[in-house]
C-alpha cells in the first residue's frame, strides 16, 4: 500500500462496517423493515421500476383456486366422454350441438348426447368431462351445423384444466423472502391479490456539489460545466435498487449544503455525497462534515483516491454518509468497487458477492502500466477473439471512454506493468447480469 492511503480492501471493510453499524447491514436486510405494493395496474404502469428485482417480506397464501374453475385447455368441443365410449371410425358417435360457450362466459348445462363447442380457458359446462379438439371433430370446424361426430373415445379429464390444479385455495403461494418475478406477480394477481408486503429499499439522498456545476440546460457562464454525476450516479443507485432523493448542491458554502442536509437528509437511510472531499480550499463536503467526525483521506486506488466515510446525526439518529470524488470517472468507479455490491444485497436480499457484477480472468489485447503501489482500474472492452482493450487512458475525467466500455479492467496494486497476454481481472458493466 502506498504510504498514508488505505488499501482497497480496509476501504470495503469500512464501508461494510458503518453501514452494518447504523441498520445497513447486508447480512440482514430485512432490518429496513417492509412496504405495501399495491396489486394494481394502473401503479405498475406508472412506475414499472417499483416492482423490479424486490423481495417478498412474508409468506403469501393462495385466497383462491388457480384455475379457478375447470376450463377447456384448447379449442374444441365439451363433452360427456360415456357418450364416447363406442365411438370408432367406422361407427362414429353423432351429438347435438349446442350454443358455444366462449371464455368469461358460464356454460349451459350439458346432458346425454349433447356437445358444447368452447374455446380456450372457457368454462366447463356442467355435465361435461372432456374435451375433444377440434381438428378431431367431424366437420372439423365451427358453424351452425345443428351435429358434429366423433370418431374415437376419450377419457374423462382429456385437456380440462381442473380447478386447483396449479394452486388450491389455502396453499402456499409465494415464500418470505423469494423474489417478486414477473411470474409471482402475475400469479398474486390471478389469485385476486390487493396489496403484497415487500423488504422496503434502502432510500439513498444524493448530494452532487459544486459551485461549478449547472443543471443541463442551463446556459454556462465561464468556468461552468454541466452536472453528469446526478444523472450517472443517480441512474447507477436506482439499477442497484436504491430509491433515490437527488438534491444537487451548487455552491461551495458549506452552510448552503448544511440547509440541503437539513431539508432532504429526514428519511434517508444513507447519504451520498459527491465532490468537495479532496485536501484543497474551499472542498465543501470535507469542510462541513470532517468537523463532526466524517473521516477523510485517500484509498490506494486511482481512480477515485479521495474518499469519505462516517456518519451524520439526525433526529431518527444516525445516518452513514459515502463521500465521492468529483470526477465522474472516479465517482462511477468507487461506486463499483465500495458501495454497489452492498447497496444491491440489501436491496434483493442476496449476499454481496452473488449480486456483483460478472468477473472473468481474461488475457490483455496490449500492455498496461500502473503506478506501484495503486489499484489502478482501467476502462475497456472485450475483443472478438475474447481479450481485453483498454478504452482511453487513465485520466479521471473520461466519461466519454467510460461510456463506451463494456468491462472494469482491475490492475492490482504491486503490479507496475502487464505484458500482452497477461490475465487480467475484468468486471462487466455492459447491463448484463
Amino acid at each position: 500500500m502506498t504510504r498514508g492511503r488505505r488499501s482497497v480492501a480496509d476501504h470495503r471493510a469500512a464501508v461494510v462496517a458503518v453501514l452494518a453499524a447504523t441498520g445497513l447491514d447486508p447480512a440482514a436486510p430485512a432490518g429496513l423493515g417492509v412496504e405495501e405494493l399495491p396489486v394494481a395496474l394502473t401503479s405498475l404502469a406508472r412506475d414499472p421500476h417499483r416492482w423490479r428485482d424486490r423481495i417478498l417480506a412474508a409468506d403469501v397464501v393462495a385466497a383462491a383456486s388457480l384455475p379457478l374453475f375447470d376450463n377447456a385447455q384448447m379449442d374444441g368441443y365439451a363433452v360427456r366422454a360415456a357418450d364416447l365410449t363406442a365411438a370408432a371410425a367406422d361407427a362414429p358417435a353423432a351429438l347435438d350441438v349446442l350454443p358455444a360457450t366462449v371464455a368469461g362466459e358460464p356454460g349451459a348445462l350439458l346432458r346425454t348426447g349433447q356437445a358444447v363447442p368452447i374455446m380456450t380457458g372457457a368454462p366447463m359446462p356442467a355435465g361435461a368431462d372432456a374435451v375433444v379438439p377440434i381438428e378431431e371433430a367431424d366437420p372439423p370446424w365451427f358453424g351452425d351445423h345443428a351435429r358434429v361426430r366423433m370418431a374415437a373415445s376419450v377419457p374423462p379429464g382429456r385437456f380440462v384444466r381442473r380447478a386447483g390444479s396449479d394452486v388450491a385455495a389455502g396453499d402456499l403461494l409465494l415464500r418470505a423472502g423469494s423474489a417478486l418475478t414477473p411470474a409471482a406477480l402475475g400469479v398474486l394477481a390471478a389469485a385476486g391479490a390487493l396489496a403484497v408486503s415487500v423488504r422496503r429499499r434502502p432510500r439513498v439522498l444524493l448530494i452532487v456539489t459544486g459551485h461549478e456545476v449547472r443543471q443541463p440546460g442551463e446556459t454556462l457562464a465561464p468556468g461552468q460545466i454541466h452536472d453528469a454525476n446526478s444523472f450517472s450516479l443517480g441512474l447507477a443507485l436506482a439499477d442497484a435498487g436504491a430509491e433515490i432523493i437527488v438534491a444537487p448542491c451548487e455552491s461551495d458554502d458549506p452552510v448552503r449544503l448544511r440547509a440541503i442536509l437539513d431539508a432532504t437528509l429526514p428519511g434517508a437511510d444513507l447519504l451520498v455525497t459527491v465532490g468537495g472531499v479532496s485536501a484543497g480550499a474551499r472542498e465543501v463536503v470535507r469542510d462541513l462534515l470532517a468537523p463532526l467526525g466524517v473521516w477523510f483521506g485517500a484509498v490506494a486506488m486511482q481512480p477515485g483516491g479521495p474518499q469519505g466515510l462516517g456518519t451524520v446525526s439526525t433526529g431518527a439518529g444516525e445516518i452513514p454518509v459515502i463521500c465521492f470524488p468529483g470526477n465522474p470517472v472516479s465517482c462511477l468507479v468507487s461506486f463499483e468497487v465500495f458501495l454497489r455490491p452492498l447497496l444491491a444485497a440489501l436491496a434483493t436480499g442476496g449476499s454481496s458477492a452473488a449480486v456483483e457484477r460478472p468477473r472473468a480472468q481474461l488475457p490483455l489485447a496490449e500492455a498496461l502500466e500502473s503506478p506501484r503501489g495503486l489499484h489502478q482500474v482501467r476502462r475497456g472492452i472485450v475483443d472478438a477473439d475474447g481479450r481485453v482493450r483498454a478504452v482511453g487512458g487513465a485520466s479521471s475525467h473520461l466519461l466519454h471512454a467510460y461510456a463506451r466500455s463494456t468491462v472494469l479492467i482491475h490492475l492490482p496494486a504491486e503490479v507496475e506493468r502487464l505484458a500482452v497476454g497477461d490475465d487480467v481481472e475484468t468486471w462487466r458493466i455492459d447491463g448484463c447480469r
